[in-house]
């Protein structure tokens, strides 16, 4: 197979999500799957092993759950691919679709929660406002939360009397509260450990009458589980040896936790006993879980991949759950890991090699996003394809990445941006000695934050990249603020400390358009004409001071917002970027 067919199968391979099931009824469930070319929702009965297409979107279905008695699959609708919309359902079985709550202005999600007794919980932000309101087929929304500060929905319990609410009140979305109201909004309880230490909530335990809370917390500088019963206020904190931060999930029963465990680029997955507080490794392949959840058998299934293999849906009594279809996506190179010392500590960075060809290679470094994220062992159609096309590929989990724990991921404040590239250099500094990257053919690359970083580094650091490609970014801090969505402000308050107005000179500090005037290398700009993350006006802004300084780029928008949920719409734009790559660095 040519390298060109070899990259586009992988993006072309079924893939699929972690089968979510109905908490009452545990052979229902729903997945999302790309197999009809655009990521769409399935019902799989797993008592019968049929399957159906619930969802047919143009631009695809990022959200849905299932409703605890396995009746209802709801999903969130958008408009134009923008995450502005409502919440829609169908029966399980198939029918009529039908609006969850008619009488709700479309907003943007921040979660649904849902009862046995056709209660939900939404929470979706406009106007500036974020509101969680409680919705019942039939009947008129009774507004449950409402504040200028972010919120969303953690859960509702199976009995629909206490909700669960994650804010930002106390001026840090960043580091939330935990909160639980009753079905009117009286409160019943509260979780807040004060400034740089966030409670997270997760779910309530998986039985009627249990009112038990599962929540992160990060008392000792780390994600690590809380079980709370919001009623007495009584807390009971699980710890763990190993490093590495740490997800939980409830098992059927409520006597037991899984376990997820984080740590430099890996997963691991265990079992705890809340009786006895016995901790039990479950044994599971060397790479990454992008989810898992507990079977009412005892057995938890959970998504797998690695660098070099594709993803698959595993259990952990060594069968595959479920197929997605098609042809295998076929595999790529393992990833190495690089410990190199930066300037706020050691910096964990990971580089993939192509397999022909000669050191020092044409390199490129992918940049993540969030920043609160981390690139890990897991397979990335992405990487693959700039390995296939003889790159190497440095992904750099610089600070402000999750992962390392939380002082790691909080020592992004002040110089934002300026931050991550610091250890970003160090890191090519490191790869250009040893002689894996070629000095003169390195791209800086990204997509989102890993967009922004892009920008930013080329009117920073101009000597140190050939080229830059930079998909969704960030270009001005002030104006994305004045058109994204509400979360996303919220979230920009809480980095920089402030509104633009309050916090002017950090905005400018932080901007790539401060800095345009010193981009010396072209850069290739994807956008998304819907995009309320990274919204089109300030990058238009950005281009026309490029053009402005008679700066060499190119500019590519799509009709959906940040990463397309359409596979072809994923192949064009990799395609495209490899191009850029070809005429500017000389790679092939």
């Amino acid at each position: 197979m040519k390298a060109e067919e070899r990259w586009q199968a992988r993006f072309r391979a079924s893939r699929m999500t972690l089968p979510l099931w109905a908490r009452q009824a545990p052979n229902r469930s729903i997945y999302r799957s790309n197999a009809s070319g655009t990521w769409e929702v399935y019902a799989w009965d797993r008592t019968t092993g049929s399957t159906r297409q619930v969802t047919d979107r143009v631009k695809g279905t990022a959200h849905a759950t299932i409703d605890p008695t396995g009746q209802w699959i709801y999903w969130f609708a958008d408009t134009e691919g923008d995450e502005f919309g409502e919440w829609w359902r169908q029966p399980f079985n198939g029918g009529p679709d039908e609006l969850v709550a008619p009488d709700l202005p479309p907003g943007q999600p921040g979660g649904i929660a849902l009862s046995i007794n056709g209660a939900a919980a939404i929470s979706l932000a406009s106007e500036g406002t974020f509101r969680i309101h409680v919705a019942r087929a039939g009947e008129t929304s009774r507004l449950l939360y409402e504040h200028a500060e972010a919120a969303w929905v953690a859960d509702m319990s199976l009995d629909g009397r206490l909700i669960a609410i994650n804010h930002g009140e106390y001026g840090d979305f960043r580091h939330p509260a935990l909160r639980v109201v009753g079905q009117f909004g009286e409160p019943v309880g509260e979780l807040y450990d004060g400034p740089e230490r966030g409670v997270l909530g997760l779910r309530f335990a998986p039985v009627t009458g249990d009112r038990r809370m599962l929540a992160l917390h990060e008392r000792r500088r780390r994600q690590e589980p809380l079980v709370w019963d919001p009623m007495t206020g009584e807390q009971r904190e699980i710890w763990l040896r190993d490093s590495g931060d740490l997800a939980a999930d409830w098992y059927h029963d409520g006597r037991g936790l899984m376990l997820v465990r984080d740590n430099r680029a890996r997963s691991y997955l265990h079992r705890y006993d809340l009786g006895g507080g016995g901790l039990t490794l479950i044994d599971t392949p060397h790479g990454v879980i992008e989810e898992a959840a507990p079977r009412p058998s005892g057995h938890v299934e959970y998504s797998w991949s690695s660098a070099s293999r594709p993803p698959v849906i595993r259990s952990s009594n060594g069968q595959v759950v479920l197929n997605a279809g098609g042809p295998a996506a076929p595999p790529s190179v393992p990833v190495e890991d690089l410990d190199v010392p930066g300037p706020g500590g050691l910096i964990h960075a990971l580089v993939s090699r192509p397999e022909s060809g000669s050191a020092p290679f044409p390199t490129v470094f992918l940049l993540h996003g969030g920043p609160t994220a981390h690139d890990r062992d897991a397979f990335s159609p992405e990487a693959a394809a700039w390995v296939d096309a003889g790159f190497a590929v440095v992904r750099v989990n610089y600070r402000g990445s999750t992962g390392y724990g939380s002082a790691w991921r909080d020592a992004l404040h002040g110089e934002v941006g300026h931050i991550e590239l610091a250890d970003v250099a160090a890191v090519r500094e490191w790869v250009v000695e040893r002689g894996i990257a070629d000095p003169d053919r390195i791209v800086l690359s990204g997509t989102a934050w890993g967009g922004y970083l892009t920008l930013l580094g080329l009117g920073t650091q101009p000597e140190l990249w050939a080229a830059g490609i930079a998909a969704v970014p960030i270009a001005c801090h002030q104006t994305s603020y004045e058109d994204e969505a509400e979360s996303l402000r919220a979230y920009h308050r809480a980095l920089l400390g402030g509104s633009p107005d309050e916090q002017p000179e950090r905005y400018a500090a932080s901007s790539p358009i401060t800095y345009v005037h010193q981009v010396e290398s072209p850069v290739l700009i994807l956008a998304g004409e819907n995009d309320t993350r990274c919204p089109l006006r300030q990058i238009e802004k950005y281009v026309a001071q490029l053009a402005e300084h008679g700066r060499e780029h190119e500019v590519y928008t799509y009709d959906a917002v940040r990463g397309s949920l359409v596979v072809a719409e994923r192949i064009a734009q990799i395609t495209l970027q490899l191009e850029f790559a070809r005429k500017h660095v000389y790679a092939f």
